[in-house]
């Protein structure tokens, strides 16, 4: 998320600061909301960790997180979608399905038809170097409207046609049926960055940082130096804003993004005074009820992260991965340029795991991933081949093999066919049943992401410690980063009160029909 932002603030500091620029609040007035019985209010707080929220309930600095445990329910090993990033985990929770079904890839992935690498707003110096007008299309647009895919419904668009209302507080993710004219600086249009508006979908109560707000208290909260509103004050605002009005609707989502930041910076175990700040938050949206206790008589809550992160080594020669010099026998495509006729691998880089194109008919993947399995700093290579996906990884002489529908169930109820190294996946078989270790969901995660868009590529994921970097891409050299299919990426905390009912599995995947009945029943 932290990364997104940043492409958003680059451009609104530009506008804002030189031209005094601010659009005007939206009127709750005018917004006809029909009142819930028992509304649903989901926070998603990006990269909350199990450990480092246990430790700052244990020091005190977290009452309002170990209220809702103690009144609730906790689960601490939801498991997140592949790659763990922002992009992608939003699409899976908002549509109930992993890639191959949604089509959001990753934050940054290449687009096969139209030859470009699509980046939703990483590093401001990749961002550059790929075209900032791109970039901004791509975040405040193709996301939502291009590039999930018509195919499925977001929550917002299936309780629309259930006749029930919902709300998007600065989540990525939000498409609906409501039809929304996202109005912007007129300086975006003449600096040939934007047009001057852009019609957008949306569910019924819409907010996204400064670009559209309700409460007028957060004009505090959309300065330059607060991110134009891309931060947990305005997001806990807003939705004070909307119970206080009386406005809340069946469903709300809510996103955190500060917590993400401190953890990229100071690594997992050093973010007490973070999770403190967003503590705070909580409470400051409990305030709008006379009680606690009535705020969670008035609704079901659910609190949750998103991705775990892994430490980052701080040797930079040894903890970066950098592919485009383990591939320098290959011609590697340089994102200053367009794709070339003549460029045989594209790079897309999601911190700890990478997308590798391979343009070239003549190079075959697996020769490619000879490559990469040399290198003892990645937890596996994974490529299609037909029906089947092979998986690769330093150290073992044979792959694991595996398509889905055969005789190996797991416990999500998927059935699989496998040959070769179970080791490789740390698979524990007994009598056809899967057990999933270090990678949980391992399988279905990887099957769907090598399915995600059209394309002859290789998945690189790292060891927890290290994290690829390329031209501009964001590192994070002694702090942490996510993307990878391990567990320290992959395992979230959920906190549920309101309801005794829990969701079939224990996965992002897994809230979407979750939801849907709580809202029914």
């Amino acid at each position: 998320m932290s990364y997104i932002l940043t492409l958003i603030i680059i451009v609104f500091a530009i506008i804002f600061l030189r031209r005094g620029m601010k659009p005007p609040n939206q009127s709750l007035e005018q917004k006809n909301v029909t009142q819930s019985e028992n509304p649903i209010i989901l926070l998603i707080i990006d990269s909350l960790m199990d450990k480092p929220l246990q430790q700052a309930i244990k020091e005190g600095r977290a009452p309002a997180f170990k209220y809702l445990i103690e009144q609730g329910r906790y689960y601490p090993n939801v498991i997140s979608s592949y790659p763990t990033m922002s992009v992608t985990i939003d699409s899976s929770l908002l549509t109930g399905t992993y890639s191959d079904k949604h089509r959001v890839p990753g934050l940054v992935w290449y687009d096969q038809k139209e030859k470009r690498l699509v980046n939703y707003g990483s590093a401001k110096e990749e961002v550059f170097k790929l075209g900032l007008k791109n970039v901004i299309e791509d975040n405040l647009y193709h996301l939502n409207h291009s590039h999930l895919s018509r195919d499925v419904k977001t929550i917002h668009e299936e309780l629309a046609v259930k006749g029930l209302q919902s709300a998007s507080i600065n989540a990525l993710v939000y498409r609906g049926n409501e039809k929304k004219t996202l109005n912007m600086p007129k300086a975006l249009s003449k600096l040939d960055m934007l047009p001057e508006s852009l019609q957008i979908e949306t569910p019924l109560l819409f907010s996204y940082g400064v670009l559209a707000q309700f409460s007028p208290k957060n004009n505090q909260n959309t300065q330059p130096w607060e991110k134009f509103g891309f931060n947990d004050k305005f997001a806990a605002q807003e939705l004070k804003y909307l119970i206080q009005n009386g406005k809340l609707p069946a469903f709300t989502i809510t996103y955190f993004p500060d917590l993400d930041q401190s953890i990229h910076k100071n690594g997992p175990m050093d973010h007490i005074d973070a999770i403190e700040k967003t503590d705070k938050q909580l409470q400051e949206i409990f305030s709008a009820y006379e009680s606690w206790d009535e705020a969670l008589n008035s609704a079901i809550w659910i609190v949750m992260g998103d991705s775990g992160q892994a430490n980052v080594g701080e040797e930079k020669g040894k903890s970066l991965i950098h592919l485009n010099e383990i591939l320098d026998s290959y011609k590697v495509h340089k994102i200053t340029e367009p794709v070339k006729n003549n460029d045989q691998i594209v790079l897309a880089y999601n911190e700890r795991m990478a997308f590798i194109y391979n343009l070239d008919q003549n190079i075959a993947l697996e020769e490619i991933a000879v490559h990469l399995q040399q290198d003892d700093r990645m937890n596996l290579v994974a490529w299609k081949s037909g029906s089947d996906v092979h998986v690769a990884a330093s150290g073992y002489k044979e792959k694991i093999i595996f398509r889905r529908n055969g005789d190996y169930k797991d416990k999500y109820g998927q059935s699989w066919s496998l040959k070769g190294e179970h080791a490789v996946l740390d698979l524990s078989v007994n009598n056809h049943n899967v057990e999933y270790g270090t990678y949980p969901d391992a399988l279905a995660r990887l099957y769907t992401s090598l399915h995600s868009h059209p394309g002859n590529y290789i998945i690189v994921d790292a060891k927890p410690g290290f994290e690829f970097a390329g031209e501009g891409t964001p590192v994070h050299p002694g702090g942490a980063a996510h993307g990878s299919i391990h567990k320290q990426d992959s395992l979230i905390p959920m906190i549920v009160t309101g309801t005794e009912k829990e969701p079939k599995h224990m996965r992002v995947v897994d809230l979407y029909p979750w939801i849907i009945q709580l809202l029914k029943d």
